[in-house]
């Protein structure tokens, strides 16, 4: 399915804010809208590599919402892996990493969400990449009636000391989420995330996948840490989640 690409201006209440909507060319049949996909990026930003995942979504029938996170440091910033042997460029992106709490990022997706034309009582379902997952787990668990269903790849950040880390919630969860992970991560391995794993064991509607040998980012044709294998794995299963979400 051909997909366009644009962009729309939004004031959040940190500045204006980038959001790219990615949708099919043509209108369903019928009418009305595509349904919807928040798209929450990862660390190195809204680079090509995103953008083509953004497409592979929207091909599929989707109206896919990417809100630009990095907008408190500057606009569309992005890192490619070439940049990131550089002085200076991990502690760089760690920057823009802290300058967002959990609290912005769900303030920047509703906003994307309102700028894109999504009404508030609009049911959507949510995908995220590394911090992005976080970021999708917080969407369902603040808003489970409006979200449907959340999509994991290579997560971080799911299980901290902090009082509201996610795995003290995660046994409470109510919509399907799926989490791939890499079995040989090196970023955010998954004894890190070994608590949050253990809350959603019991849940039907949580499917966690480990791949053997998969590092982290397996996500990206063409970066280091691709894995096929994994990537096309994890898309089929998030492609069936969010089909079966919306049915």
């Amino acid at each position: 399915m051909e997909t366009m690409e644009h962009t729309v201006e939004a004031a959040t209440n940190d500045g204006d804010m980038v959001v790219v909507v990615t949708e099919p060319v043509n209108a369903p049949e019928g009418g009305g809208d595509w349904p919807t996909v928040l798209y929450f990026i990862d660390a190195p930003g809204l680079r090509p590599a995103t953008r083509d995942s953004m497409a592979r979504l929207a091909s599929n029938g989707y109206r896919v919402v990417t809100p630009d996170l990095h907008h408190r440091i500057g606009r569309l910033l992005f890192k490619e892996p070439k940049d990131m042997g550089a002085p200076g460029a991990r502690d760089e992106v760690m920057g823009w990493i802290g300058a967002m709490t959990d609290g912005q990022i769900q303030h920047d997706g509703a906003v994307a969400l309102e700028a894109a034309g999504v009404s508030n009582e609009t049911p959507y379902v949510a995908i995220g990449f590394c911090l992005g997952t976080r970021a999708v787990y917080r969407a369902i668990e603040q808003n489970p009636e409006r979200v449907l269903a959340g999509a994991c790849f290579h997560p971080s950040f799911m299980a901290d000391d902090n009082p509201d880390s996610p795995h003290l919630s995660a046994g409470e969860l109510t919509r399907p989420m799926y989490l791939g992970i890499g079995e040989a991560d090196k970023v955010q391995s998954i004894a890190m995330h070994q608590r949050f794993l253990d809350a959603v064991a019991p849940l039907d509607h949580v499917e966690v996948m480990t791949f053997p040998g998969v590092d982290h980012g397996f996500t990206w044709p063409g970066y280091p840490g691709y894995d096929e294998t994994a990537a096309e794995t994890s898309w089929t299963k998030s492609l069936e989640m969010f089909a079966a979400a919306f049915s």
